[in-house]
């Protein structure tokens, strides 16, 4: 059996581009994601574009919307392998 490399990683992601990519992968429009959160388009249109910071209670609300720890979302380039935490 061949033996396998880890995939590299190719680009970097904004956290305002973790939120949009979450919501496409879940076909949700950001209308759609508005009725869900009860954070407004207009707010969520301008966390997608980074515009504005998502915040650790909208992260927290969302991750509950789009079925994932909100870490995904505050930090998504994270690599724990090679990061520090303190």
């Amino acid at each position: 059996m061949r033996e396998y490399s880890k995939a590299k990683k190719r680009i970097d992601v904004s956290v305002g581009e973790s939120v949009k990519i979450l919501r496409e992968l879940q076909e949700l429009s950001q209308n759609e994601l508005a009725e869900l959160t009860g954070i407004p388009q207009s707010t969520i249109s301008a966390i997608e574009n980074n515009r504005i910071q998502l915040g650790v209670e909208r992260a927290k609300v969302l991750a509950r919307a789009l079925n994932c720890h909100p870490a995904v979302l505050v930090f998504p380039g994270w690599d724990a392998e090679h990061e520090s935490a303190a």
